[in-house]
């Protein structure tokens, strides 16, 4: 995840056409695409999926990228309050073995991306990025992605040129693989990604289309996630050619403008969300934030709550606060068919049916 603050007063946000009508921007691939293609050969023999997340990178006049943008089109004199909100960045992580024998997941977190690696871009303005990578087979292949990967965006010749081009507040998700991130608005529940699986219809479909198959669940009977970096020893998952083959490294992504509605970002390996749904993480988090206000602290109480629910997969989350004060009390909107049992409730009556 990619997220860049935005320290500028509202007449400097006007003149960046944020109080105009917004319009959709590709995404630029080429930073990640071209340099997957160059290191990821030389990871070591096994997989990592992952969610990366970082402010003000949305591009003009780039190479398309499976996308999906959630730009606004006409922005009123409500939204033009919304338009001035500049975004407190706080963040706060925490992980757990679980019930695994080895702890595979890993996780990323840079406060200035540009400042990290010694550069200075956008006159001192922070980009900030986060990032969860759960590890397949080993934990190799996802610490070598969270080494490599945040320096080799910054080195790449076209990252300063393309930050000419970004949009302020601006939050961008990259998702290959079933960790997940789920941004809260104003206590709804908003998946910023889609989890990598083989039940997945247009995954399967893709699948198909590049001679894999899907059997029991499985990506060629072997993997449960469809997306992923490394891989490369698994016969006939990856080829080295235009179309590829059925395991994808390429990230699928997801474009917001941030407003003072955008409360928090939880990012978690699938471990978490094994326990939570992505509403009931939302509204675990907010209770936690609405009594203490401690983001690090939260992220302990998801995971603890995580364990006692049952996990057996490693934990990870980092969550990350778009403003300096707690959520406040709203009323989220339910539909009419009303639950009489809460998720931990379904959970834990899930466990005694099978035994």
């Amino acid at each position: 995840m990619c997220v860049k603050d935005a320290e500028k007063d509202g007449e400097e946000m006007e003149d960046l056409g944020l109080g105009k009508e917004e319009k959709p921007w590709s995404l630029h691939s080429g930073i990640l695409n071209t340099q997957i293609e160059n290191w990821e050969k030389d990871f070591p023999k096994n997989t990592a999926d992952g969610i990366c997340l970082g402010n003000d990178s949305a591009v003009s006049n780039s190479s398309p990228l499976e996308s999906i943008c959630e730009n606004t089109v006409v922005i009123d004199s409500k939204q033009n309050q919304l338009i001035n909100f500049v975004p407190a960045i706080r963040s706060g992580e925490w992980s757990d073995i679980g019930g695994r024998d080895h702890m595979e997941d890993t996780h990323v977190c840079i406060a200035d991306l540009a400042k990290k690696f010694g550069c200075n871009f956008l006159d001192g303005e922070a980009i900030s990025f986060f990032g969860v990578f759960d590890g397949h087979g080993g934990k190799s292949a996802a610490h070598f992605v969270r080494d490599n990967l945040p320096r080799v965006i910054v080195e790449d010749a076209d990252f300063p040129l393309e930050l000419e081009k970004v949009v302020v507040r601006s939050l961008l998700v990259a998702n290959a693989g079933d960790c997940r991130a789920v941004l809260s608005r104003l206590g709804e529940a908003v998946e910023m990604s889609k989890d990598h699986k083989p039940c997945c219809a247009k995954e399967k479909k893709r699948i198909e289309s590049l001679g894999g198959y899907i059997d029991d669940g499985y990506l060629n009977g072997e993997l449960g996630v469809t997306r992923a970096l490394g891989d490369w020893h698994i016969g006939g998952m990856k080829e080295i050619d235009k179309r590829g083959g059925p395991l994808s490294a390429e990230p699928e992504l997801k474009l917001i403008t941030l407003t003072k509605e955008e409360e928090f970002l939880i990012i978690g390996s699938d471990g978490l969300w094994d326990m939570f749904t992505s509403q009931n993480a939302i509204e675990f988090a907010r209770r936690k934030l609405q009594e203490h206000n401690d983001v690090k602290l939260c992220c302990m109480e998801m995971v603890a709550e995580a364990i006692k629910r049952g996990a057996r997969d490693n934990l990870t989350i980092v969550m990350v606060c778009f403003q300096s004060d707690p959520p406040p009390h709203v009323v989220v909107q339910r539909g009419r068919v009303r639950r009489s049992i809460s998720a931990e409730g379904l959970h834990s009556l899930k466990c005694l049916l099978e035994g």
